[in-house]
């Protein structure tokens, strides 16, 4: 099988490291990708959001199946355009991939479909923001209705922080908050089939003890220990599969990858949002416990076969993924910085601890920083404890001028062992 990955972040990485190993890729390509992903995959330079410029490459290069990593690729309807060239595709077309690049239209297909969710207010004037606010009181959680990387979510108990997100987005989803910790669950389907995959958590906050600014993720780990061992049932019954039956059932099927980010509150499980790709950096620690073979599973989702493929076979093993990100972010980040010590980490903590790149090129013989988040240490162990230990003990022989990570991820899930 040759396959063709859309993107160049630590989820492609992490996606081109589980379709490298995989003993049915015969050739595997990536664009435009970045350092790391060069040595798995042969690189190529495309306009990600241009799908016939997409698929061209992939038919130039004849992909037996494209997998469209991030998400504004499929809000602007690549993957319909290579479909359409007859190459199976994953991930969803430009009208499901709206349940991620619409709050508001994810609002309503859960309402439709019963899923259980926070309540809110699509607000489109000053006058509507500030009824919302006040009906809902603080924390206040305002929502960018559009695409924003991951970062047009505001949390916050300043009424003034909030109004300003606000009236800086053209239409805002203002909603309750909602109490109790959060859990990513990421579910393969065809539009019919839906076949979950295994819980991480991640951690959005800049800073030590979920402080500082939001960001697009500084890590996660997988397995949950403290989760209810039937939550994925759970989940799967009142959240992914009604989901799924409601957009086939409006004409617009699901096929690719389902991310419902939830929050377990006092009053049972709901959902905060959907992606409508594999998200990053949660991607990271779940592909690195998955032993099914990648290829397989996203070529059925592909071609509506869902139904045929077993259930995924899991290591039992923990991991846990450590974001290594420029100085300055989640603001403008400095780029161009060295990368030193990657050498050593493939030396001295493989096959337990590898670096999977996301904000990164190469300049002459040297890896250089070219984004916000710029590497995803990502490390298995027996547990979660020794999972993050290992982790760190990678992300401390990297080099980066000005860089910054934090230092308790997975700690409080890790127990005693975990140290510090």
């Amino acid at each position: 099988m040759k396959v063709l990955v859309i993107g160049g972040g630590a989820r492609e990485h992490a996606l081109c490291r589980s379709l490298s190993l995989d003993p049915d890729v015969t050739a595997l390509h990536c664009a435009p990708g970045n350092a790391g992903i060069a040595e798995v995959a042969e690189l190529h330079q495309v306009d990600a959001l241009d799908g016939a410029a997409v698929a061209r490459l992939a038919a130039d290069l004849q992909a037996d199946l494209v997998v469209v990593g991030p998400e504004a690729p499929l809000v602007a309807g690549v993957a319909d355009a290579v479909r359409a060239a007859g190459i199976p595709c994953f991930g969803p077309s430009e009208q499901a991939a709206r349940l991620e690049g619409s709050k508001a239209f994810a609002k309503d297909v859960m309402a439709a479909a019963g899923v259980p969710t926070a309540r809110s207010y699509v607000c489109a004037t000053p006058e509507e923001i500030d009824r919302a606010l006040d009906a809902f009181g603080a924390p206040y959680v305002v929502k960018d209705d559009g695409l924003a990387a991951g970062k047009g979510v505001v949390v916050t108990s300043d009424i003034e922080q909030a109004r300003a997100h606000a009236r800086s987005c053209d239409r805002v989803v203002i909603e309750e908050y909602l109490d109790g910790p959060e859990v990513s669950l990421f579910a393969i389907t065809d539009g019919r089939t839906v076949l979950p995959l295994t819980p991480a958590q991640d951690f959005k906050r800049a800073l030590d003890g979920d402080e500082g600014p939001n960001t697009g993720g500084m890590g996660a780990y997988s397995p949950l220990p403290w989760a209810d061992p039937k939550l994925v049932d759970e989940v799967m019954a009142t959240v992914l599969q009604p989901t799924v039956d409601e957009l086939r059932r409006r004409g617009t099927p699901f096929a690719g990858l389902l991310y419902a980010g939830l929050a377990i509150t006092s009053r049972g499980v709901r959902v905060i949002e959907f992606n409508a790709r594999f998200g990053d950096p949660e991607t990271q620690v779940v592909l690195a416990r998955l032993r099914t073979p990648l290829a397989g599973v996203l070529l059925n989702a592909a071609k509506g076969t869902l139904d045929s493929e077993p259930p995924l076979n899991w290591s039992d093993d923990a991991a846990v993924t450590v974001v290594v990100a420029s100085h300055n972010y989640p603001d403008t980040p400095r780029t161009g910085d060295v990368i030193e010590g990657l050498g050593e980490v493939a030396a001295q903590d493989a096959p337990h601890a590898y670096v999977l790149h996301a904000g990164t090129r190469r300049d002459g013989d040297a890896i250089v920083s070219a984004g916000g988040r710029v590497l995803s240490v990502t490390a298995t162990g027996e547990d979660l404890a020794q999972a993050r230990e290992r982790a760190y003990a990678a992300v401390g022989r990297i080099r980066l001028e000005g860089s910054q990570h934090r230092t308790d991820i997975a700690r409080e899930a890790a127990g005693p062992r975990a140290g510090e």
